[in-house]
């Protein structure tokens, strides 16, 4: 994983793209420094922070697009799976090589909170507490990003998956109010959900069989919970929307809380994501 950690390293720092990143998110960080700090005097780091989390959205996309696309494009994916490191470490290797970039930016973002103190009272406590949930959730968008590097193996492509859903994730208040709160239509969503689900069993296994079963036992089940108790299904759609609201768990970040359960959420994204990438490479592998 070492290996693999130093090659992607120098890789990014011998090119422009992992410049590009640092200069575009310190860029942001720059204007909107000027404009709530030096300019209105507002003691807050965190709401700086908080202003400039569209910046994922552009940077990451371009950050994350060739880390396992390109290998796949020039057939170097096979060298690295014939090469005694586990898919695990390669990986792991390449995400950590990336949170490295993201992170030199961070290093850069941690001395503003001291360039203020020189001219005011600043709440320090808050400021790296901001920083941190900041930090998080760029891993956690990082990861979102390489996950969609490894299913394909064009760039373009990856880019543009990584953007649609992070861009989503960024509206997922927005997109959550289109949706009714009522136990009906609440069930009724559910229920197509089922649908394609099963769809997406049956293009992956071809077994009809199994497809079917899963579709007639989740619809069924569907409609006892709603016959017994129809109010559990009252905002469900906006509760199931609110687990892929990264936004939200950072927000309490910039409210001065230190959030376990936001550190553990933003940890568990990245944990999903990276379990995803490595079961990608592994089934492209045997086959």
């Amino acid at each position: 994983m070492l290996a693999i950690y130093k090659r992607e390293l120098k890789s990014y720092l011998t090119s422009m793209v992992g410049y590009l990143f640092m200069f575009f998110v310190l860029l942001i960080a720059g204007i909107y420094f000027s404009a709530y700090q030096l300019s209105a005097a507002y003691p807050k780091f965190e709401y700086t922070l908080n202003a400039m989390t569209f910046v994922f959205l552009i940077a990451v996309p371009i950050l994350t697009m060739r880390v396992l696309a390109e290998e796949r494009k020039q057939k170097t994916d096979q060298l690295l799976l014939t090469s005694p490191v586990s898919v695990s470490g390669i990986v792991m290797g390449k995400y950590l090589a990336l949170v490295t970039i993201y992170a030199i930016p961070i290093a850069v973002l941690a001395t503003y909170p001291l360039i203020m103190s020189k001219f005011g009272t600043v709440a320090f406590g808050s400021a790296y507490t901001a920083l941190l949930g900041f930090f998080l959730l760029g891993s956690a968008n990082i990861a979102i990003g390489v996950f969609f590097s490894a299913i394909t193996e064009s760039q373009v492509i990856a880019a543009v998956l990584t953007f649609v859903f992070l861009f989503a994730f960024y509206m997922m208040n927005g997109i959550s109010s289109f949706f009714s709160e009522t136990a009906m239509s609440t069930c009724v969503t559910f229920g197509i959900l089922i649908i394609a689900l099963s769809l997406m069993i049956y293009s992956m296994i071809k077994n009809a069989v199994i497809s079917g079963a899963v579709c007639v036992i989740g619809e069924v089940a569907l409609v006892i919970i709603y016959v017994v108790k129809s109010s559990v299904f009252e905002g469900g759609i906006q509760k199931v929307l609110e687990v892929f609201n990264l936004s939200s768990h950072f927000e309490n970040f910039t409210n001065s809380i230190f959030d376990v359960t936001g550190v553990l959420y933003f940890l568990s994204v990245i944990a999903i994501c990276i379990f995803l990438t490595m079961q990608t490479i592994l089934k492209r592998r045997w086959n």
